[in-house]
Formats: structure tokens, sequence, C-alpha cells
């Protein structure tokens, strides 16, 4: 029952290949297989193969009728009511095929490839300006924002086309690329500029720009709450903490060299970064605005993703091809797992339960079991991926 399945989740009879149960508004069925990957793939593949069939049968019910409404011959008027059952059923179908769609910026291609996380497979290719980086999606999930680096401009990508809607000029290399949890504002790190973009969301553009002390921003994260604003710069030694309301900066916070990828746990009491040239990751307390403990990851940490539960943070080593996971309540590296070659950025998915891994010199994406922190497959994309989104 397509009513039943929460966001992203597999549906029976493929759920009941893997550790997760199928749940019928939120209570979990009775088992009766296995955790059997290749059964899974088995029946995933079944299911959208049956999606398709029903899909084109609808479609072509759908064609008979318009010419029966175009000949006049009072067949259409009898069809109503199961034509409306059929369209139903087809919606239905066409949506239960799908998981969460996650969004890789290939930046030597210059497009986006779309992955199904249900399946696992790249569905769609969109072009997106010459060299796309840092990617955040709009609060009502439509739109795409993507950094065009030659271009010194953001991209508005209409998800439902694929087409660029509008191009906002920023300055030179815009990077990072984020939205504030209330809609109103999305962001983008823009280096030459030493500075932070603010774009109003509702109006399409750019209401000022916030200074920062680091050179070459990078990352710019807003904490959970929308209150701040954490900044990462390449040629720095410390994280910039950017008022949000009143529009500048108002810290710095010393953690290690360059540092890159920023993480806040759901509550927003701690923010994680990533400090390549250390390969250290520091936590830190954002009431307090000082460092709570250093955490030795693999060589060159990069790249940081949240379980959103806030139990786990995993962390991209771009040199070593691994992510780290850490343990947010000890602070420990509690396992290491390989991936490509050069891991950057990574995305998990909204249930939390697949984490998906932009390797850049591998032009794949790696997806890992966030909770046996086993890699699950690698996926191929387009060149040079940079990052990933998912909605």
């Amino acid at each position: 029952m397509a009513g039943a399945r929460g966001a992203g989740e597999p549906l029976p009879p493929v759920s009941s290949f893997t550790r997760y149960p199928v749940k019928y508004f939120g209570h979990a069925l009775p088992q009766w297989g296995w955790d059997a990957p290749q059964l899974k793939a088995l029946f995933g593949t079944l299911h959208f193969g049956l999606a398709c069939l029903i899909t084109a049968l609808v479609a072509l019910h759908i064609a008979a009728a318009l010419k029966h409404l175009i000949d006049r011959d009072g067949v259409f008027a009898r069809m109503g009511p199961r034509m409306a059952l059929l369209a139903f059923l087809g919606l239905v179908a066409v949506k239960a095929s799908a998981g969460p769609m996650a969004y890789v910026a290939n930046e030597k291609s210059g497009t986006l490839s779309v992955i199904d996380t249900e399946r696992d497979e790249v569905v769609a290719e969109i072009r997106a300006g010459s060299r796309p980086r840092g990617m955040a999606l709009g609060h009502d999930g439509k739109t795409l924002y993507v950094s065009d680096e030659p271009a010194s401009a953001l991209l508005a990508v209409d998800l439902a086309t694929g087409a660029v809607t509008s191009k906002i000029e920023l300055g030179e290399s815009p990077e990072g690329v984020s939205a504030s949890s209330d809609g109103r504002w999305i962001v983008a790190a823009v280096e030459l500029s030493n500075s932070v973009a603010f774009i109003e969301a509702a109006s399409g553009k750019l209401a000022f720009s916030a200074k920062t002390k680091g050179k070459n921003p990078e990352h710019a994260v807003f904490s959970p709450d929308g209150r701040w604003l954490y900044v990462s710069a390449e040629e720095a030694d410390s994280v910039d903490v950017v008022d949000v309301a009143g529009g500048a900066q108002v810290a710095s916070i010393t953690v290690g060299r360059r540092p890159r990828g920023i993480a806040f746990t759901p509550d927003g009491g701690r923010a994680y970064v990533a400090c390549e040239l250390d390969s250290t990751v520091y936590a830190i307390d954002v009431a307090e605005r000082r460092v709570l403990a250093s955490i030795r990851a693999g060589e060159f940490a990069n790249g940081v993703a949240m379980r959103p539960d806030g139990a786990v943070l995993f962390v991209s080593n771009g040199k070593a091809g691994t992510v780290s996971v850490i343990d947010t309540a000890s602070n420990d590296v509690v396992a290491t797992v390989s991936v490509g070659r050069r891991p950057w950025n990574m995305a998990i998915t909204p249930d939390g339960r697949k984490l998906y891994v932009a390797n850049g010199r591998s032009n794949s994406v790696s997806v890992i079991d966030t909770g046996t922190y086993r890699k699950l497959r690698d996926i191929p994309v387009g060149e040079l991926p940079w990052g990933v989104v998912i909605r």
C-alpha cells in the first residue's frame, strides 16, 4: 500500500530481503524474509518493471479514451469512473517505483547526475553550467541552487523540468552553497571576495554579502536554528561565525589547518569541522565557541555528514580514499570504510539509512549503509563529482 510507505522506505517484497521492516502506518509488519542483497535487487528490478508496465497500460488506456472523446460515440462518458481509478493507480505505481533522489554535481562534465536512491541507479542527467560544485535545495524541494564557478554565478535549476530558470551573479569563484532551515536564505561562499553571498529565496535576488576573515572561503553552513552561519576557508586555521540577523561576522574559532566540511548536531549544540591538512576533525561547543575535542581521522579529512539522529558523523578522507565513522557520544572513530579515490562531499538519505559519497577521482558515488558501516555499491556518474544533495 503506497499510503503506508515512509519516505525512502523500500517496498515489499523488497524490504523482506533487507534488515529493515515493512511498515504499515508506522507499525512494523512481521518479517518473513532475511537480509539478502541479491534477492532485494531482483525484487527491486521486478517492482520497477511492473510499475513501468502499469504506467504504460494506463497511458494506452487514456489514449484510447481520448479517441472515444474525439469520436463522440458515448463510450467516454461510460468510462469516466474507471478512467479515474486507472489514473490513480498509475500515479501510485510511478511514485512507488522511486525513492528520494540524490543529485551529484559533476564538476568536469558540467552536469548533475540524478540517482534514484531506492534502486541506486542514475536515472537522469541535467545540464548545469560549465563547472557545477556547491548545491542546496530550496525549502519547497522544487529548486536546486548550484554554484557555477566559471560563470561567477548561482544557477537556479527547476527539478521538474531540469531547466536553469535563473542566474544570480555572485562574484568570482563561488563554492559551497547551503539553505537556511526556514527557507528564507540561500548562501554561497565566494572565494576571491572572501565573503558569503546571501540570496533571498523568495525573490531570487542577492540581498547582501558578509565579509569573512578566512581567505578563500569554501563552505558556509547554517546552524539548525538559522541563527549562525559557520564558514570554512582553504587558507585559514579557523572557522568564521556570521550572525545571520546582523549580516556580519562576529567571531572566529581556531581549529586546524585548511578547514573544509562543517556539520551540526541536530540540536545545534555542537559543530564538527574537518581540517584537511591536519587530517583532524574538531568538535566545537556552539554556545561557548570553543573546541571540545580534536579527533584524528584519515589523511586529508574533507567532507562531513551527520546522521539525522546525531549519533554518528561521517568524514571523507581525500588522500586515504576512506570514510571515517565517528561516534559523537565519545568522539571516537569507530569504523573506517574504503570508498573511491579522492572522496569529497557527501549526503545522507532523509531516513538516515544510506550515505552517498562523491569520489572525485573515481567518477563514482559510493553508497554506505549507515547502520552496518558497510559499502553497498559504487555508482558511475559524471566526471569529477564534487558533492551530493538528496531530497
